[in-house]
């Protein structure tokens, strides 16, 4: 760990108060142990319990705390973007705060990071969750994200995860987007590595996920993959699928116009002269939604200075000034 000179820890928190002390204790402990420069951030998503009272407690005899509080529950992704922003170590750590994820692995998250991996994500082996609404759900959910985006781990679900914070302050998160933030910080190359975590049942407190979630989930896989394979060619995709339906129409309407003038064919209440028209302007549509998109593409990294590629490491200054 000798690259690794500051440490941040963000710890979401809705309806926790049952949990936090403990969580704080075994945190606190876990970085006395490690003897690094640490903070631990404590974001309380809109609870309507005792958490943020816990918070302020807790913050008067440890003055590593940071704790930022919600307005009214925003989600778990928001919380990490939040504790992100606020992080000021070298290294960032996430954690649940219902105490399943145990705050003593950390050390091992760190170790495996300082081989030179951007990103350490925990894998709950022993997972003391239930079989059918929780574990089943889960391999099928990860089976089909390492499918898509490339990026294959056995369990995305787990929050206890180690991040270099050069690249996870590089993206931004939104809707559930959190469980794929390795998938996209591969759009930078970055290097992602699992590591067998413990995991314990949940004692105290009521669990907050549920199958429900599942459509979400789905929904951000789906702009994750866009994200990974065309973030900066939006045409591309876009417009190849209009070139392709526009195509389509253009030949039934050739077809059926072939037909009208050799063979004096009626037309009129044919299904497919609809169909042709519509395959035709659903092209045009997708074609020029995709040159918006492009635009907007643009737009977004010049205005903001950013740029479509991400450096890990340069050599020289070349031509001085």
């Amino acid at each position: 760990m000798q690259d690794l000179h500051r440490i941040s820890i963000v710890v979401p928190l809705y309806n926790e108060e049952e949990n936090v002390i403990e969580l704080h204790d075994r945190i606190s402990n876990t970085l006395d142990s490690i003897q690094l420069t640490g903070e631990i951030i404590y974001v309380n998503d809109g609870s309507i319990d005792g958490t943020w009272e816990k918070l302020e407690e807790i913050s008067e005899s440890d003055d590593r705390i940071v704790a930022i509080s919600f307005s009214r529950n925003y989600g778990q992704t928001a919380a990490m973007q939040a504790g992100f922003e606020a992080a000021k170590g070298d290294v960032i750590i996430t954690i649940d705060g219902d105490l399943q994820n145990d705050p003593s692995d950390i050390p091992l998250l760190l170790e495996k990071l300082s081989e030179g991996y951007d990103i350490v994500s925990g894998w709950r082996v022993n997972r003391q969750d239930s079989t059918v609404s929780r574990k089943i759900p889960s391999k099928i959910a990860n089976w089909l994200i390492g499918l898509l985006t490339g990026v294959r781990l056995h369990d995305y679900g787990c929050s206890l995860k180690a991040y270099r914070a050069e690249v996870v302050k590089e993206i931004q998160l939104y809707g559930e987007m959190h469980r794929f933030i390795p998938a996209l910080a591969s759009i930078v190359g970055s290097k992602v590595a699992e590591i067998p975590v413990k995991h314990h049942a949940r004692t105290r407190g009521v669990s907050k996920y549920g199958i429900s979630r599942t459509p979400k989930v789905f929904l951000d896989l789906l702009l994750v993959r866009f994200l990974l394979r065309y973030r900066t060619r939006p045409l591309h995709i876009l417009g190849g699928a209009g070139l392709i339906t526009g195509g389509i129409g253009f030949f039934i309407a050739l077809y059926l116009t072939f037909q009208k003038i050799f063979f004096g064919a009626q037309l009129a209440k044919r299904p497919l002269l609809i169909m042709a028209v519509m395959l035709i302007l659903a092209g045009l549509q997708l074609l020029t939604t995709g040159i918006l998109a492009d635009l907007v593409m643009r737009t977004y990294f010049e205005s903001q200075g950013r740029h479509p590629y991400w450096i890990r490491e340069k050599i020289g200054t070349g031509i001085e000034d």
